[in-house]
């Protein structure tokens, strides 16, 4: 757990505010029902102080914006510190038995911060416990013998330990959980990019030696096609030059700098794009979207690798068709592309986010992981759900950055 989190600081507050109106109800009883004489003024004041302290504390920490530092959590239980032993003084001092609550403001210092301040801590604690048997005023006589009021004491005392302890494991356990995931994420998310950034690296390589071989292969499709007679065969080969093209500018852009305004694309170009890549599947559009929406390039390698997924699983199917959604509200780009493949488990749903893993036997592995990567650097949303019937959904949610409005 990060000492410096403010979760730890408001449990505190919890703790505090449990501690405040045990100590009252403690002076109420000890008076009323057991018939002690206590110094009422300055136990009150113990009361009234650590009740403003901890009001005080959650008005600043609803306020906050960074996370306090260790020491400032040391401080907040130094505070705890001195008024327990203003307390435990003023109640009978080392015949106390609620003395050994100084165990408890240890143990979260322990569990939560470092070890120089969990040592400052226990040292405190052991100093005011010292401090209030030295210096404690003994306990008035009241209806019932001291060696009962002793017992009775511990047994309070135990009840409200162990209720402080389980309240604070459990959230100390669940706040270490949820720590545990983040950084497993986190290292999940840095295997996939440290691999993207190499992977990033290998392509610039094979972009620079692919780009002579295509220009040579248009030129070539051009000579042929102007030499061909055959009405069916020129159209073919129109179609492989489009498509050489197609690539030689894909290889391009992997030159530009990824924020070039140049690299951006329109959507209707996009849409071109993969009807040339797959003739044989049938678009249907359901949305009311501009066709010369501005893309970035992420964001058009993203509808390419979605349209590109679920026109594999409709072809394995048997039904050649994909639906694309897609509209623009309060500055957001929301989409979905429907397939009609055999669809999922809904049990197993899990969107891959990790680079070269697939699962198609012929993939590579990498297009949903960049796709993963661009849905994050773009602070965006990336979803699966079952569609009606058969096939699958995969929608996404994406800001649309200043500048790419038609």
């Amino acid at each position: 757990m990060n000492p410096s989190d403010t979760s730890f600081l408001r449990t505190l507050c919890s703790l505090r505010w449990l501690a405040t109106a045990g100590q009252a109800a403690t002076i109420v009883a000890a008076t009323w029902l057991l018939g002690m004489q206590l110094p009422q003024l300055p136990l009150w004041t113990g009361v009234a102080f650590l009740a403003v302290f901890n009001l005080l504390v959650q008005l600043q920490l609803r306020a906050a914006e960074a996370d306090p530092a260790p020491v400032t959590a040391f401080g907040h239980i130094l505070v705890d510190v001195t008024v327990l032993t203003w307390m435990v003084g003023w109640s009978g001092g080392i015949a106390n038995p609620f003395g050994s609550l100084f165990l408890i403001l240890i143990a979260l210092a322990a569990l939560a911060l470092p070890l120089r301040w969990a040592l400052a801590v226990g040292f405190s604690c052991v100093f005011g416990y010292g401090a209030s048997a030295v210096f404690g005023v003994p306990l008035p006589p009241g209806r019932f013998l001291a060696i009962e009021l002793q017992q009775w004491g511990v047994a309070a005392n135990f009840l409200l330990s162990s209720v402080v302890v389980l309240v604070f494991s459990t959230r100390l356990a669940g706040a270490l959980r949820e720590r545990e995931r983040e950084l497993a994420l986190l290292r999940e998310r840095f295997v996939r990019n440290e691999g993207i950034v190499a992977l990033a690296t290998h392509a610039a390589s094979v972009a620079h030696e692919l780009n002579t071989p295509l220009a040579t292969m248009t030129l070539l499709a051009d000579d042929i096609a102007e030499q061909c007679d055959t009405p069916e065969l020129r159209e073919d080969l129109e179609t492989l030059r489009d498509l050489l093209v197609q690539c030689r500018e894909r290889v391009l852009a992997l030159a530009a700098p990824a924020n070039d305004a140049n690299t951006r694309t329109r959507l209707v170009h996009v849409l071109e794009q993969w009807r040339l890549v797959r003739p044989t599947v049938q678009l249907h559009r359901h949305d009311s979207t501009a066709q010369d929406l501005v893309l970035e390039p992420g964001v058009g390698h993203l509808l390419m690798v979605l349209l590109n997924n679920a026109a594999d699983a409709s072809e394995q199917a048997g039904r050649a068709q994909v639906d694309l959604s897609l509209h623009v509200q309060d500055g957001q780009l929301f989409g979905e592309v429907r397939d009609y493949g055999r669809g999922f488990d809904a049990n197993q749903a899990v969107l891959p986010g990790t680079l070269f893993n697939s699962g198609k036997t012929d993939g590579m592995g990498v297009g949903l992981a960049l796709s993963h990567a661009t849905i994050e650097r773009l602070r965006g949303e990336l979803w699966m759900r079952p569609a009606e019937g058969t096939g699958t959904r995969v929608g996404f949610r994406l800001p649309i950055s200043p500048g790419t409005d038609p």
